[in-house]
């Protein structure tokens, strides 16, 4: 005679012998429901103007100037990005702003990096000295030297010129700090090995330091092209004739006509000047969080 089993209901219970199972479900705290409404609020504040512009830049002009204001487009036009590549120089103005965002970014991270090694790893007098004056020019706020920048520069015949836009930025007072804190980390039995096989102080930095940095070179290599390609007052003030302008400036030039703002033009101008800036930053900002996170910035 064949018995049957039959199949037993589920009762959720653990099987004797076996360790408890985790509940999974996540249970919302009125702490977790205020944090997520804070950062829900933080996100919509700070997306929502790069929203706005989006989508402002499809608008027409009266559209707007409207009020009260239409979230979407009731008219999708692209009559202000023809507007704005008709009237504007793009690709000379293109050209400028690329010339000097890599030429600053480049210098920045090159001369950075050695003051920052210098500061680190190479005993000297004044050191620390010289490190204290550094952190000191951290909190001087950048328009108290900004008159002082530009009568230099014009004493040095250099106005409405690329070096005019290039070396004032050349070593910031960030990028050194930045620089300095990683290279803390680097291990002194690695250099000390490199000059006993003989190695002078530039091969130790080009051929070991440099490349155990490379998350604070990536990290100030993006910071220092972002605010150099979005840098629009100092070279306002340096360059005199169009043939030089970089894009901010010749966007906010031309975007304004006789007694008016043309609108449409500025937010098209500042969606075609934002997207290429946000994608890079968006694909590369692993490495800022990396070099951040690594070098004793809390």
């Amino acid at each position: 005679m064949t018995t049957t089993s039959l199949p037993v209901a589920s009762t959720g219970a653990t099987p004797p012998g076996e360790a408890p199972r985790p509940d999974r479900r996540r249970r919302l705290t009125p702490r977790a429901i205020v944090l997520n409404v804070a950062l829900l609020v933080g996100l919509v504040a700070s997306f929502g103007p790069l929203l706005w512009m989006l989508v402002s830049s499809v608008k027409p002009e009266g559209e707007i100037r409207q009020f009260p204001p239409t979230l979407l487009p009731e008219q999708w036009t692209t009559a202000n990005y023809t507007e704005l590549f008709a009237s504007l120089d793009f690709p000379r103005f293109f050209l400028n702003s690329v010339v000097v965002a890599l030429a600053v970014t480049v210098g920045a991270v090159l001369f950075s990096a050695m003051v920052g090694y210098a500061l680190a790893k190479i005993d000297f007098p004044g050191r620390r000295l010289l490190f204290a004056l550094v952190m000191a020019t951290l909190m001087v706020p950048g328009m108290v030297t900004f008159v002082p920048l530009f009568v230099l520069v014009a004493n040095l015949d250099l106005i409405n010129t690329y070096a005019a836009l290039i070396l004032p930025f050349l070593a910031a007072p960030f990028g050194v700090f930045l620089m300095r804190q990683f290279m803390l980390d680097v291990p002194d039995e690695l250099l000390d090995a490199a000059r006993v096989d003989g190695a002078g102080e530039f091969r130790t930095f080009f051929r070991i330091v440099l490349p155990q940095a490379k998350p604070a070179l990536a990290t100030l290599g993006i910071l220092t092209f972002l605010g150099s390609w979005n840098n629009f007052l100092w070279p306002l003030v340096a360059v005199q004739s169009a043939d030089m302008y970089t894009l901010p400036v010749a966007l906010a030039l031309y975007s304004t006509g006789q007694n008016t703002v043309q609108y449409g033009l500025l937010v098209a101008g500042a969606t075609v000047i934002v997207l290429p800036i946000l994608v890079v930053f968006l694909f590369l900002q692993r490495h800022i969080v990396q070099g951040v996170a690594t070098t004793g910035i809390k």
